[in-house]
């Protein structure tokens, strides 16, 4: 996502930071391009005409023309803009005084209401709240069956109504089963509609009524372009919305429901759906956003991200085992199955500030490879991935009998880590190390 709206915004702001001098007629130059790069990227017309002119009122001030690095203060001038365009702070969900907190969520068929149900419920456990699911979608098959084996894959609460209930008969007793039983949380999965309809609209504000809802969150597909636009304008001004959601935002669409939605109905973007998985969920930072459209990474994001995938104390661990020079093949695995929650690598790299797309392509990870890495690894015992060296010509004919890999691919693993070790041993004596291994290595 973005990566279109990116690579063209970072061809702009290269020409214009390489610029001599600046002069209004060169930023109003490049501007254009910005704009026609939002264009591009599906964001609305009249947004991207409102955030050039904001742009362009302050680029073209005397202080900016006159400094001795015009070219990145506008960009500078950019990133701001394109942070109060997003939002500029994060909005976290709002929870209520009186419990359960009810949380409605609202969209067209195949947004990815139900996956997200499951989600945010994964995600308000991971902060001690006790979530209950319940479904009013009594019109799409297996609706209901989905979102009771999402709760189980979260190990959360979910509340079933007796077959022929009615949706707002639904609400008002999925309420009532919350406070019986103590939740913190009651979130409301609803119908969707394959098009915008009075139907839905009507279900929608009895479903509100009936639940009492605290927070009516609009769930919309990233991918849907301009059309998500005029979605979220038409739940906001006849449901009324509290927040928005944006999913399937690791695809591959231009991105542009992002940078409109917030400014269309003025509501803020609480979470952006990246993935399948439960935990695939981020909450939506604008200033992160914006970081990562203009090339600048995410390095909070990617703090994060370790942190949720990496224990503290095994982490420390490690360290000491790698300045003891007793990494093993057992900490090799562990970390590559470390690596794999964190996400894809490439998106990792992605994160880090002023990575080039073309270190990127150069940097990318045989997946296939550290696949039957990871196979061969588990079908050591114990004993061997801590003593690598008793693995003889036997042994390693039954590893790769077991991990459906050959003898030549598990000999390629072991020269591979023993590269790796002696790498680690040279860091721990600093740079003399390291131009010991250069040497060796001409």
């Amino acid at each position: 996502m973005f990566e279109a709206l990116s690579d063209r915004l970072q061809g702009v702001f290269k020409k214009l930071t390489g610029q001599a001098r600046l002069t209004p007629d060169n930023v109003r130059e490049s501007l254009r391009d910005v704009r026609r790069a939002l264009l591009e990227a599906d964001v609305q017309v009249a947004v991207a005409r409102d955030f050039v002119a904001r742009v362009e009122a302050r680029a073209v001030g005397r202080d900016v023309l006159g400094s001795l690095t015009p070219g990145q203060q506008v960009v500078g001038i950019v990133r701001d803009e394109l942070e109060s365009l997003l939002g500029k702070t994060p909005v976290t969900l709002a929870g209520s005084q009186h419990l359960p907190t009810v949380v409605l969520l609202a969209g067209l068929q195949g947004s990815g209401k139900t996956t997200f149900a499951g989600k945010l419920a994964l995600w308000l456990k991971q902060r001690a709240k006790r979530t209950l699911l319940a479904s009013a979608d009594v019109y799409r098959p297996a609706a209901i069956d989905q979102l009771e084996r999402l709760a189980a894959q979260a190990e959360v609460g979910f509340w079933r109504a007796p077959d022929g209930t009615l949706p707002v008969e639904i609400a008002t007793m999925a309420l009532a089963e919350a406070r019986r039983r103590g939740f913190d949380f009651l979130v409301l999965d609803t119908a969707g509609r394959l098009h915008i309809d009075a139907d839905l609209m009507s279900e929608l504000a009895e479903l509100k009524r009936a639940s009492r809802a605290h927070q009516v969150l609009l769930v919309v597909d990233g991918m849907t372009g301009q059309e998500a636009v005029r979605i979220g304008q038409t739940f906001a001004e006849r449901v009324g919305v509290d927040g928005l959601v944006l999913t399937k935002m690791d695809g591959d669409a231009r991105g542009g429901a992002a940078l409109s939605l917030r400014q269309v109905t003025g509501r803020p973007i609480l979470f952006m759906g990246v993935g399948e998985k439960l935990d695939g969920l981020e909450v939506f930072h604008p200033d992160r956003l914006a970081g990562r459209i203009l090339g600048m990474g995410d390095v909070l994001g990617l703090v994060e991200r370790a942190r949720a995938a990496v224990d503290e104390r095994d982490a420390a661990r490690l360290a000491e085992r790698v300045r003891k020079s007793e990494f093993t093949l057992e900490d090799f695995l562990e970390q590559l199955q470390q690596m794999k929650k964190m996400g894809p690598m490439e998106e990792l790299m992605k994160m880090l500030p002023g990575m080039p797309k073309a270190a990127l392509a150069e940097v990318r990870p045989d997946h296939d490879r550290l696949k039957r890495y990871e196979a061969i690894m588990q079908s050591m015992t114990v004993k061997e991935r801590r003593h690598p060296r008793l693995i003889d010509g036997s042994r390693r004919r039954r590893i790769a009998a077991g991990s459906g890999t050959t003898v030549t691919e598990v000999n390629q693993l072991l020269k591979d880590f023993d590269q790796a070790r002696a790498l680690m041993k040279r860091l721990r004596h600093g740079p003399r190390g390291l131009a010991g291994l250069r040497g060796r290595m001409r």
